[in-house]
């Protein structure tokens, strides 16, 4: 009877943790607020072979932070509740199994984060207010020589100075 009392144990921790890990926190962008008077299109819905003209209104760097797959928490769930299977005796046992599972999770999820660079990135979120009305937001890698108040042309979702 106590065996599947363990194994209970350790398996809700691991579904915990598994829980936990499904709750990581999505890319957030730079801290500067964004206002625009309409609203953001990032999938342009026009004709691509339409030229348009227009002017860079704003510049706007992003910053998005590590994210996890999960699998470091997980696995820091595992471990954390087998160590933790080896302390104490009876209810403080199963107690030390839960900790250990929900502290490995949180140490595995923080562990993958910080060695996980690669998709760490920057990049830009150009406006250009139209000529002929309305706006266009595009987000590039790069703007490369583009400054705010450049004139620029939108041919099949390319920008160019004018």
């Amino acid at each position: 009877m106590r065996h599947y009392s363990r194994l209970a144990a350790l398996g809700s921790a691991i579904v915990l943790a598994g829980s936990l890990a499904a709750c990581a926190e999505a890319p957030r962008y730079s801290d500067r607020p964004y206002y625009s008077g309409q609203p953001v299109q990032t999938a342009p819905t026009y004709d691509d072979r339409v030229t348009e003209y227009g002017t860079v209104s704003y510049i706007e760097g992003m910053h998005a932070r590590n994210r996890t797959s999960g699998a470091g928490a997980v696995l820091g769930a595992v471990v954390g509740g087998v160590l933790g299977n080896q302390i104490g005796s009876g209810g403080g046992r199963t107690a030390a199994t839960a900790i250990g599972a929900v502290g490995g999770a949180v140490a595995g999820n923080a562990i993958e984060g910080r060695n996980n660079d690669r998709t760490s990135y920057e990049g830009y979120r150009i406006t250009i207010q139209l000529d002929r009305g309305g706006q266009r937001v595009f987000e590039v890698p790069n703007p490369g020589d583009l400054r705010t108040g450049d004139r620029v042309r939108l041919y099949a979702g390319q920008i160019s100075r004018i």
